[in-house]
C-alpha cells in the first residue's frame, strides 16, 4: 500500500485511455450508449454513476483506508443519506458539540419521523463511561465530531470504537476538520468517516460536497442504493475540482497545521483574550489523545475574547483584513466567524452554552499565507477593540 501522499496523487486515477491525458476528464454528460439493453461500458445514466465520480471515490476510499466510498452534493446530504437507515424508534447518540447544520438535522428534520438523539459529552474516561451506560436496544449509530466544530474537543476514536463494537452498534466519525491526511478513523476502529468535502479536502472554497467511506459492504449497497434513488449526487466539474485539490492536500495540511500553531501561541499569552481552543496547545484536555490519533493539529482554533460581548465579537471580526468574515473553512485562504450568530445559529442559546459557544466565542480557519501577515491583522484587529 502507497502512502498517502502518493495515494493522494495517484489513487483511483489512470491517464485517459483515449488521449493519455493525466488528469481524469470531466464526464459532462447524463447518459450512455447501449449496444443493446444491458449491455454497456458500465455506466447507464450520470445519477446513478459517472466516470469522473467513480475516480473520486476510488482516491477517497484509498486516502479513509476504506474498502467503498460515495460522495454526494454536499456535506448534508452525506449525512442525511446516513440517517435515511434509520427506523422509527431508533437512536442515534452524539457528542453535545456538533456542527450546527448536524445538530438541525437531526433535531428538526430527522426527530419529527420517531428517531431519538442523545447528546453527551465524550471527552474524558468518565464521560465515556456514561455514554457506554446510554446505549440502549434502540440504538444504532454513535456519532462523534472530533475535533469538534466549534470548541476543537478531542474525542479518542478508538476508545467510542471499543464501546460500539461491544454493542454491536455503527461509530460514525465526522473527519471533517482533521481531513483524511491528519487523521485516520477506519484503523482505528470506525465503520463509517463522514466528510464535508468541501472544506479541508477540496481546499480552495469552490465548490460543495460530501462523502461516506467505510468498510461494510452490506451497508455500502445500502447507502449506494439510497444514493442512487434520493439523488443527491455531485455533478462530474465538482469531482474533478476536488480531485484536482486533494493532490496537494497533505502540502496545505501541513502549512495550515504549521501556521495554525504559531496563532495559538499568539492568542494563548494575548492579554484580550480569555481562552484559546487549541488541540496542539498543551493545555488542551485531550492534547495527548490528539497526538495520538492526529498527524498534526490542523488548522482550526477558536478563542473567547476576555471583553466577552457580542458587540466586541462583531467588531473584531469585522475589523480583519486578510481573515475573512464568511462561512465555511478549510480554503488557502484565511477565515474568521462568529459560531453563536453564523455556523451554530440554529442552536438554542441554552444548548449552545453548554457545549462552550458563548456569544464572544470566535472561530478561525488558518489559511497558507505568510504566517507574519496573519499575525499583523490579528494583532491590528485587536487594537480596534481595546
Amino acid at each position: 500500500m502507497a502512502h498517502i501522499e502518493t495515494d493522494l496523487i495517484h489513487a483511483g486515477q489512470t491517464p485517459d485511455p483515449t488521449t493519455g491525458a493525466i488528469m481524469t476528464p470531466i464526464y459532462q454528460t447524463s447518459t450512455y450508449v447501449q449496444t443493446s439493453p444491458g449491455k454497456h461500458q458500465g455506466y447507464e445514466y450520470s445519477r446513478t454513476h459517472n466516470p469522473t465520480r467513480t475516480a473520486l471515490q476510488d482516491n477517497l476510499a484509498a486516502l479513509e483506508k476504506a474498502n467503498h466510498a460515495l460522495v454526494f452534493a454536499t456535506g448534508m446530504a452525506a449525512i442525511d443519506t446516513v440517517l435515511k437507515t434509520l427506523n422509527a424508534g431508533d437512536e442515534v447518540i452524539a457528542n453535545n458539540d456538533l456542527y450546527g447544520g448536524t445538530y438541525r438535522i437531526f433535531t428538526k428534520v430527522y426527530a419529527k419521523y420517531g428517531i431519538q438523539f442523545k447528546f453527551m459529552n465524550m471527552e474524558t474516561a468518565a464521560e465515556l463511561e456514561a455514554v457506554k451506560a446510554a446505549v440502549t436496544t434502540a440504538t444504532k449509530y454513535i456519532w462523534i465530531e472530533t475535533p469538534t466544530n466549534p470548541t476543537l474537543k478531542i474525542i479518542d476514536i478508538q476508545a467510542v470504537a471499543n464501546i460500539s463494537k461491544a454493542s454491536n452498534i455503527k461509530l460514525v466519525v465526522d473527519n471533517t476538520f482533521a481531513s483524511s491526511y491528519l487523521q485516520s478513523p477506519i484503523v482505528l476502529g470506525a465503520d463509517v468517516v463522514m466528510h464535508s468535502l468541501t472544506k479541508y479536502m477540496a481546499g480552495h472554497s469552490d465548490t460543495v460536497m460530501g462523502a461516506l467511506m467505510l468498510n461494510d459492504t452490506t451497508l455500502f449497497e445500502e447507502l449506494s442504493y439510497l444514493q442512487n434513488a434520493a439523488g443527491s449526487v455531485p455533478g462530474p466539474q465538482d469531482c474533478f475540482l476536488v480531485l484536482r485539490g486533494l493532490k496537494t492536500l497533505h502540502v496545505r495540511m501541513d502549512r495550515h497545521g504549521e501556521n495554525a500553531s504559531k496563532v495559538a501561541d499568539f492568542l494563548a499569552t494575548h492579554p484580550q483574550i480569555n481562552k484559546v481552543y487549541y488541540p496542539g496547545l498543551a493545555t488542551h484536555t485531550n492534547h495527548a489523545v490528539a497526538a495520538k490519533q492526529m498527524r498534526n493539529f490542523g488548522g482550526m482554533l477558536s478563542f473567547e475574547l476576555k471583553a466577552n460581548s457580542i458587540e466586541k465579537a462583531f467588531q473584531f471580526v469585522s475589523s480583519t483584513k486578510l481573515f475573512a468574515l464568511a462561512e465555511s473553512l478549510g480554503g488557502v485562504e484565511s477565515l474568521i466567524g462568529h459560531p453563536a450568530t453564523m455556523t451554530h445559529a440554529s442552536i438554542p442559546r441554552e444548548e449552545r452554552l453548554k457545549s462552550g459557544v458563548t456569544d464572544s466565542l470566535i472561530r478561525i480557519s488558518v489559511g497558507i499565507e505568510n504566517i507574519a501577515d496573519l499575525l499583523e491583522d490579528l494583532t491590528q484587529a485587536l487594537q480596534i477593540i481595546e
